[in-house]
């Protein structure tokens, strides 16, 4: 019997990646990294836009499992942008040598389990062929760009632009007719830093987004002192909370509330920037009248900062409550629209028709572009597992079954699957969260179940399929008792023609989910089989 290469292959090089790295390393384990890109960073790699920043704020949006390391690293905003948080996961893969254990540039296009060596045997698109015991699957829940099936899209002969896969060198926009497709996160980020370049930015929106300025700021070295102060407490908050930072809604319930104190409250929410303000009151994502009176100060907010009734009632969400879709965090969004050389296509009115090679035919009229940039978003959660062709037990496509709605045990474990484990994936709180410690979190928990399973003499663990039944039913039955089901989000898969629709993420909270994790764990992982070899 042909021994695997390595006791663990790790597919990602982000921060559950990274983090999951460091630690297989500290446990004694042989671990082989596989990276598409040409160095770490995930997300921040390939994420380099104009604009591009975190809305989760810096001091939290790190890792927290080494106090030197949250010592020494000082932020200089906020809200960090994407080359301050790469800088970061460069300087975390330098000071615990990650690099070493990765093999870069290098896109893993299949992975097939072998029964008989309880192992699994994985390739590459450059051919690389290896194996390993356990497969971590750090792939990222925003990691498979999307792009819109429009007619002649490939016609255009002008510069063609994609957020989630921006050059690295400059993008020169002065004196350019600029196309934007997209008014989610990234296009809400972009269009303002566009603006004084571009002749002509036109923004072809396909529905409107709820965005909050972000109040970014520098942070001073009071405010650090003090950061640096409060940090333990900080991060046992993080930890302990519903979303993985210490930001909790108002302690006010809202019908105890008369109007001057809930518009006190709504205010300081949105002072607080971008996500925070859906922590207004609890029950906001959960209670329609809570939500329609965040609503109401929404649009009352947004009326001063767009002149244009039209374009005002173009920018204003209709299709979704507040909260539903992940909340933008903006830096004068709203306000680019009040330029004379800024228009907006709302395409609900107005669809696109077909992309010639020179610009974008809509019902009413052919436009004219020197660039079109793509900020069209992700096949999220479940689109970078299934662009690779895992097969598992008795050749079971993954890619087929999850056609349908993915099925699994905690968000880590597939039923059918022995020995792979998924960070941050579909039925874990993973972008309703912060993150990093989620990375933390996950990766902790994987290797948790390998130690587990080496000390007992295991080969192989793997989720049962009524266990992987009953996880996947809770998480939907939460989010049915919430608002995010009626939203038609990546959330949901509603962005993907053809993808089955249900709520991802789990929804119960980061703090109730370790809890679930930890007693699992506690009692010897029922809801797994153990397979001795």
């Amino acid at each position: 019997m042909t021994a695997p290469a390595h006791d663990l292959i790790i597919v990602g090089a982000g921060f559950a990646g990274m983090y999951t790295t460091v630690h297989a390393v500290r446990s004694g384990l042989d671990v082989l990294g596989l990276e598409a890109a040409s160095d770490v960073g995930g997300t921040w790699y390939w994420n380099r836009y104009p604009g591009a920043r975190c809305d989760v704020e810096s001091i939290d949006y790190s890792f927290s499992f080494d106090d030197d390391l949250q010592r020494e690293w000082r932020w200089t905003e906020r809200y960090a942008t994407q080359p301050e948080i790469l800088r970061y996961l460069n300087h975390v893969a330098d000071r615990f040598e990650v690099r070493p254990h990765y093999r870069f540039s290098e896109r893993v296009s299949s992975a097939v389990w072998d029964e008989s060596g309880q192992m699994w045997n994985v390739q590459t698109e450059s051919g690389l062929e290896t194996s390993a015991r356990w497969l971590v699957m750090a792939t990222g829940g925003l990691s498979q760009p999307q792009l819109p099936d429009i007619p002649g899209r490939d016609d255009f002969a002008g510069e063609v632009l994609q957020t989630s896969a921006w050059p690295d060198a400059p993008v020169d926009l002065r004196g350019k007719r600029v196309a934007v497709i997209g008014t989610g996160s990234s296009g809400v980020q972009l269009i303002p830093t566009i603006t004084d370049a571009a002749s002509e930015v036109t923004v072809y929106q396909r529905s409107a987004n709820y965005s909050v300025p972000a109040f970014n700021r520098p942070i001073d070295d009071a405010e650090w002192a003090l950061q640096q102060q409060n940090l333990r407490h900080r991060r046992e908050l993080s930890w302990n909370g519903a979303a993985g930072s210490p930001w909790t809604t108002q302690p006010v319930p809202y019908a105890e509330a008369d109007d001057a104190e809930r518009a006190a409250i709504f205010e300081e929410s949105w002072t607080r920037g971008g996500v925070l303000f859906a922590k207004a009151f609890n029950g906001l994502t959960v209670d329609p009248m809570i939500n329609d009176a965040a609503r109401a100060f929404f649009e009352r907010k947004l009326a001063e900062k767009v002149s244009d009734p039209e374009v005002r009632a173009a920018l204003t969400p209709r299709d979704h409550a507040v909260g539903t879709k992940r909340i933008c965090t903006d830096s004068g969004y709203y306000e680019a629209y009040n330029l004379d050389h800024v228009s907006l296509i709302d395409l609900r009115r107005e669809p696109i028709e077909q992309i010639t090679a020179d610009g974008i035919r809509t019902s009413a009229r052919l436009r004219e572009h020197d660039v079109i940039i793509y900020a069209t978003g992700f096949d999220a959660m479940t689109g970078a597992l299934t662009a690779i062709d895992i097969r598992g037990r008795g050749d079971r496509s993954l890619r087929e079954e999850w056609r349908g709605f993915p099925s699994t045990y905690l968000g880590v474990a597939l039923p059918g699957y022995p020995n792979l484990l998924v960070l941050n994936g579909p039925g874990s709180p993973s972008v309703l969260s912060n993150m990093a410690l989620t990375s933390e979190q996950q990766g902790d928990y994987a290797l948790r179940l390998i130690d587990h399973c080496r000390r007992k003499g295991y080969s192989s663990a793997e989720a049962m399929a009524d266990a992987a039944r009953e996880w996947t039913a809770h998480g939907l039955e939460l989010a049915e008792k919430t608002l995010f089901g009626s939203a038609r989000s990546w959330y949901t898969g509603a962005n993907i023609a053809g993808k089955a629709r249900g709520f991802l993420p789990y929804i119960g909270g980061f703090r109730t989910y370790i809890d679930h994790c930890d007693k699992v764990a506690e009692a010897d992982y029922p809801g797994f089989v153990m397979t001795s070899r």
